[in-house]
Protein backbone atom coordinates (compact mmCIF):
# COMPACT_ATOMS: atom_id res chain seq x y z
CA UNK A 1 0.00 0.00 0.00
CA UNK A 2 1.45 3.58 -0.93
CA UNK A 3 1.85 6.13 2.00
CA UNK A 4 -0.76 8.08 -0.22
CA UNK A 5 -3.36 5.99 1.51
CA UNK A 6 -2.55 7.68 4.87
CA UNK A 7 -4.65 10.91 4.38
CA UNK A 8 -3.88 13.63 6.87
CA UNK A 9 -2.42 12.33 9.66
CA UNK A 10 -2.30 13.77 12.94
CA UNK A 11 1.01 12.59 15.12
CA UNK A 12 1.50 14.35 18.26
CA UNK A 13 4.89 13.48 20.30
CA UNK A 14 4.65 14.44 24.06
CA UNK A 15 7.90 14.42 25.78
CA UNK A 16 9.23 16.82 28.52
CA UNK A 17 10.33 16.88 32.08
CA UNK A 18 9.39 13.63 34.25
CA UNK A 19 6.70 14.58 36.56
CA UNK A 20 5.27 17.40 33.96
CA UNK A 21 1.91 15.55 33.46
CA UNK A 22 2.65 13.24 30.59
CA UNK A 23 0.83 10.47 31.70
CA UNK A 24 -2.20 13.15 31.97
CA UNK A 25 -1.95 14.01 28.59
CA UNK A 26 -1.19 10.74 26.86
CA UNK A 27 -4.28 9.56 28.85
CA UNK A 28 -6.25 12.82 27.51
CA UNK A 29 -5.45 12.05 24.07
CA UNK A 30 -6.49 8.41 24.47
CA UNK A 31 -10.14 10.18 25.08
CA UNK A 32 -9.80 12.00 21.98
CA UNK A 33 -9.60 9.03 20.05
CA UNK A 34 -6.03 8.86 19.37
CA UNK A 35 -4.10 5.97 18.71
CA UNK A 36 -1.15 5.78 22.29
CA UNK A 37 1.97 4.59 22.79
CA UNK A 38 3.63 5.15 25.85
CA UNK A 39 7.16 5.27 25.99
CA UNK A 40 7.96 4.12 22.23
CA UNK A 41 11.54 3.72 21.72
CA UNK A 42 12.64 6.36 19.13
CA UNK A 43 14.74 3.46 17.60
CA UNK A 44 10.91 1.83 16.93
CA UNK A 45 9.84 4.94 15.20
CA UNK A 46 10.51 3.68 11.56
CA UNK A 47 8.64 0.48 12.14
CA UNK A 48 5.91 2.19 13.93
CA UNK A 49 5.42 4.64 11.04
CA UNK A 50 4.88 1.22 8.53
CA UNK A 51 2.55 0.13 10.95
CA UNK A 52 0.65 3.72 10.44
CA UNK A 53 1.12 3.62 6.30
CA UNK A 54 -0.05 -0.23 6.32
CA UNK A 55 -3.37 0.51 8.50
CA UNK A 56 -4.37 2.76 6.20
CA UNK A 57 -6.51 5.23 7.71
CA UNK A 58 -7.30 3.15 10.79
CA UNK A 59 -4.40 5.15 12.32
CA UNK A 60 -4.70 8.44 11.08
CA UNK A 61 -4.65 10.36 14.86
CA UNK A 62 -1.47 8.90 16.70
CA UNK A 63 0.52 10.59 20.07
CA UNK A 64 3.42 8.99 21.20
CA UNK A 65 5.31 9.70 24.62
CA UNK A 66 9.04 9.66 24.71
CA UNK A 67 11.15 10.59 27.35
CA UNK A 68 14.24 9.57 29.15
CA UNK A 69 12.99 6.23 30.41
CA UNK A 70 13.86 5.01 27.50
CA UNK A 71 17.34 7.22 28.20
CA UNK A 72 19.79 4.29 26.03
CA UNK A 73 17.84 5.05 22.40
CA UNK A 74 16.98 9.24 22.97
CA UNK A 75 20.21 9.98 20.90
CA UNK A 76 18.56 8.36 18.37
CA UNK A 77 15.32 10.51 18.77
CA UNK A 78 16.67 13.61 16.64
CA UNK A 79 17.53 11.53 13.77
CA UNK A 80 14.12 9.30 13.53
CA UNK A 81 12.61 13.18 14.06
CA UNK A 82 14.39 14.45 11.03
CA UNK A 83 13.51 11.75 8.64
CA UNK A 84 9.84 12.09 9.86
CA UNK A 85 10.02 15.29 9.02
CA UNK A 86 10.64 14.28 5.45
CA UNK A 87 7.55 12.04 5.02
CA UNK A 88 5.22 14.11 2.73
CA UNK A 89 2.34 12.17 4.76
CA UNK A 90 2.56 13.25 8.07
CA UNK A 91 3.93 16.21 10.30
CA UNK A 92 4.79 15.65 13.53
CA UNK A 93 3.85 17.87 16.68
CA UNK A 94 6.06 17.64 19.51
CA UNK A 95 4.14 18.35 22.51
CA UNK A 96 6.39 19.43 25.28
CA UNK A 97 5.76 19.44 28.80
CA UNK A 98 7.44 21.40 31.17
CA UNK A 99 7.52 22.60 35.42
CA UNK A 100 9.48 24.72 37.34
CA UNK A 101 12.09 22.61 39.88
CA UNK A 102 10.39 23.67 43.00
CA UNK A 103 6.72 22.19 41.34
CA UNK A 104 8.66 18.94 40.61
CA UNK A 105 10.72 18.32 43.35
CA UNK A 106 7.09 18.64 45.73
CA UNK A 107 5.36 16.60 43.17
CA UNK A 108 8.12 13.76 44.11
CA UNK A 109 7.99 13.96 47.53
CA UNK A 110 4.14 13.85 47.33
CA UNK A 111 4.36 10.43 45.30
CA UNK A 112 7.23 9.15 47.37
CA UNK A 113 8.95 8.25 43.50
CA UNK A 114 12.61 8.59 43.19
CA UNK A 115 13.26 10.47 39.52
CA UNK A 116 14.55 8.04 36.80
CA UNK A 117 17.63 10.01 36.52
CA UNK A 118 19.00 9.96 40.22
CA UNK A 119 17.46 6.81 42.03
CA UNK A 120 19.09 6.81 44.64
CA UNK A 121 19.68 10.20 44.84
CA UNK A 122 17.84 13.61 45.60
CA UNK A 123 15.25 14.20 43.00
CA UNK A 124 16.31 18.10 41.98
CA UNK A 125 20.29 16.44 40.65
CA UNK A 126 17.80 13.96 38.11
CA UNK A 127 15.42 17.14 37.59
CA UNK A 128 19.03 19.14 36.69
CA UNK A 129 20.25 16.04 34.92
CA UNK A 130 17.30 15.86 32.66
CA UNK A 131 16.66 19.70 32.27
CA UNK A 132 19.73 19.78 30.95
CA UNK A 133 19.53 16.31 28.56
CA UNK A 134 15.94 17.96 26.96
CA UNK A 135 17.23 21.56 26.36
CA UNK A 136 17.30 20.86 22.96
CA UNK A 137 14.25 18.82 22.20
CA UNK A 138 12.31 21.77 23.94
CA UNK A 139 13.61 23.67 20.98
CA UNK A 140 12.33 22.02 18.65
CA UNK A 141 9.02 21.83 20.44
CA UNK A 142 5.71 23.40 18.82
CA UNK A 143 3.57 23.38 22.15
CA UNK A 144 5.08 24.05 25.52
CA UNK A 145 3.09 23.59 28.49
CA UNK A 146 3.98 24.80 31.48
CA UNK A 147 2.17 22.88 34.28
CA UNK A 148 3.57 24.41 37.21
CA UNK A 149 0.24 25.99 38.30
CA UNK A 150 -1.86 23.18 36.49
CA UNK A 151 -3.73 20.87 38.39
CA UNK A 152 -4.61 17.31 35.99
CA UNK A 153 -8.04 18.08 35.43
CA UNK A 154 -6.62 22.10 34.05
CA UNK A 155 -4.31 20.04 31.75
CA UNK A 156 -6.39 17.64 30.29
CA UNK A 157 -9.25 20.61 29.22
CA UNK A 158 -6.40 22.72 27.57
CA UNK A 159 -5.52 19.63 25.24
CA UNK A 160 -8.53 18.70 24.55
CA UNK A 161 -9.58 22.04 23.84
CA UNK A 162 -5.92 22.23 21.64
CA UNK A 163 -6.56 19.23 19.56
CA UNK A 164 -10.24 18.48 19.35
CA UNK A 165 -11.66 21.66 17.35
CA UNK A 166 -9.06 20.89 14.13
CA UNK A 167 -7.28 18.19 13.27
CA UNK A 168 -4.02 20.87 12.25
CA UNK A 169 -3.09 23.61 15.33
CA UNK A 170 -4.38 26.78 15.22
CA UNK A 171 -1.81 29.24 15.49
CA UNK A 172 -2.16 31.22 18.77
CA UNK A 173 -0.68 34.00 20.31
CA UNK A 174 -0.79 33.86 24.33
CA UNK A 175 -0.47 37.64 25.65
CA UNK A 176 -0.03 37.64 29.33
CA UNK A 177 0.80 40.58 31.89
CA UNK A 178 2.92 39.91 34.76
CA UNK A 179 5.25 41.73 38.04
CA UNK A 180 8.44 41.53 37.41
CA UNK A 181 9.04 40.94 41.46
CA UNK A 182 6.99 37.88 41.36
CA UNK A 183 9.20 36.73 38.71
CA UNK A 184 9.91 36.19 34.51
CA UNK A 185 7.20 33.63 33.41
CA UNK A 186 9.25 30.56 32.52
CA UNK A 187 7.54 30.00 29.19
CA UNK A 188 7.39 33.24 27.97
CA UNK A 189 9.00 33.22 24.28
CA UNK A 190 9.13 37.14 23.88
CA UNK A 191 9.52 39.82 27.17
CA UNK A 192 8.74 43.45 27.14
CA UNK A 193 9.82 45.38 30.00
CA UNK A 194 7.29 48.34 30.57
CA UNK A 195 8.42 50.03 33.91
CA UNK A 196 9.57 52.66 31.84
CA UNK A 197 6.28 54.18 31.69
CA UNK A 198 4.14 56.36 34.22
CA UNK A 199 3.00 54.27 36.75
CA UNK A 200 -0.94 54.50 38.33
CA UNK A 201 0.36 53.06 41.91
CA UNK A 202 1.57 56.05 42.62
CA UNK A 203 -1.83 58.10 42.34
CA UNK A 204 -4.19 57.18 45.52
CA UNK A 205 -7.40 56.12 44.35
CA UNK A 206 -6.09 54.25 41.22
CA UNK A 207 -3.64 52.08 43.61
CA UNK A 208 -6.40 49.55 44.28
CA UNK A 209 -7.76 49.32 41.12
CA UNK A 210 -6.26 47.50 38.42
CA UNK A 211 -5.43 47.82 34.34
CA UNK A 212 -8.83 46.39 33.71
CA UNK A 213 -10.57 49.57 34.96
CA UNK A 214 -10.89 51.89 32.39
CA UNK A 215 -9.75 54.67 35.02
CA UNK A 216 -6.72 52.97 35.10
CA UNK A 217 -6.11 51.64 31.10
CA UNK A 218 -6.76 55.58 29.93
CA UNK A 219 -3.90 56.83 32.18
CA UNK A 220 -1.29 54.30 31.24
CA UNK A 221 -2.24 54.92 27.51
CA UNK A 222 -1.99 58.73 27.57
CA UNK A 223 1.02 59.25 27.38
CA UNK A 224 3.21 60.07 24.58
CA UNK A 225 5.91 57.36 25.52
CA UNK A 226 3.19 54.74 25.66
CA UNK A 227 2.09 55.38 22.18
CA UNK A 228 5.66 55.55 20.72
CA UNK A 229 6.38 52.46 22.80
CA UNK A 230 3.14 50.66 21.46
CA UNK A 231 3.55 51.88 17.54
CA UNK A 232 7.28 49.95 17.72
CA UNK A 233 6.12 46.89 19.59
CA UNK A 234 3.13 46.53 17.14
CA UNK A 235 5.25 47.11 14.25
CA UNK A 236 8.06 44.51 15.61
CA UNK A 237 5.54 41.61 16.44
CA UNK A 238 3.84 42.70 12.76
CA UNK A 239 6.94 41.84 11.06
CA UNK A 240 7.70 38.47 13.48
CA UNK A 241 4.57 36.42 14.19
CA UNK A 242 4.21 35.22 10.45
CA UNK A 243 8.00 34.02 10.66
CA UNK A 244 6.84 32.13 13.86
CA UNK A 245 3.87 30.83 12.02
CA UNK A 246 5.94 29.75 9.13
CA UNK A 247 8.29 28.40 10.85
CA UNK A 248 5.90 25.59 12.76
CA UNK A 249 5.23 27.31 16.29
CA UNK A 250 1.59 26.52 17.39
CA UNK A 251 1.72 29.03 20.00
CA UNK A 252 3.98 31.98 21.15
CA UNK A 253 3.72 33.53 24.65
CA UNK A 254 4.16 37.42 24.79
CA UNK A 255 4.71 38.83 27.91
CA UNK A 256 4.51 42.00 29.52
CA UNK A 257 5.91 43.15 32.94
CA UNK A 258 5.78 45.94 34.75
CA UNK A 259 6.28 46.10 38.45
CA UNK A 260 3.63 44.67 40.00
CA UNK A 261 1.61 43.07 37.65
CA UNK A 262 -1.40 45.03 38.38
CA UNK A 263 -1.79 48.30 36.32
CA UNK A 264 0.70 49.03 32.90
CA UNK A 265 1.31 45.51 32.23
CA UNK A 266 -2.13 44.64 32.23
CA UNK A 267 -3.36 47.29 30.31
CA UNK A 268 -0.93 47.40 27.27
CA UNK A 269 -1.27 43.32 27.48
CA UNK A 270 -5.17 43.97 26.80
CA UNK A 271 -4.61 46.07 23.75
CA UNK A 272 -1.70 44.73 21.65
CA UNK A 273 -4.20 41.07 22.60
CA UNK A 274 -7.03 43.70 20.90
CA UNK A 275 -4.75 44.92 18.30
CA UNK A 276 -3.55 41.08 17.32
CA UNK A 277 -7.26 39.52 17.40
CA UNK A 278 -8.08 40.34 13.63
CA UNK A 279 -5.20 38.34 12.03
CA UNK A 280 -4.75 35.79 15.01
CA UNK A 281 -6.12 33.24 16.88
CA UNK A 282 -5.27 35.00 20.58
CA UNK A 283 -5.92 34.76 24.46
CA UNK A 284 -4.72 36.71 27.28
CA UNK A 285 -3.75 35.85 30.76
CA UNK A 286 -3.03 38.36 33.94
CA UNK A 287 -0.44 36.47 35.62
CA UNK A 288 -0.51 38.28 39.16
CA UNK A 289 -3.57 40.20 38.83
CA UNK A 290 -5.01 38.17 41.69
CA UNK A 291 -2.58 39.05 44.02
CA UNK A 292 -3.93 42.39 44.36
CA UNK A 293 -6.61 40.56 46.55
CA UNK A 294 -4.16 38.53 48.21
CA UNK A 295 -2.49 41.75 49.57
CA UNK A 296 -5.82 43.43 50.19
CA UNK A 297 -6.76 41.29 52.67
Amino acid sequence: MSMGAVNDTQMVIITGMSGAGKTVAIQSFEDLGFFCVDNLPPTLLPKFLELMRESGNKMNKVALVMDLRGREFFDHLFKALDDLSETSWVTPQILFLDSDDSTLVRRYKETRRSHPLAPSGLPLEGITLERELLEELKGRAQLIYNTSQMKPRELREKILTQFSLNKKTIFTVNVMSFGFKHGIPIDADLVFDVRFLPNPHYVDHMRPKTGLDEEVSNYVLKWTETSKFLEKLTELLSFMLPHYKREGKAQLVVAIGCTGGQHRSVALAEYIANYLKKDYHTAITHRDIERRKENIK
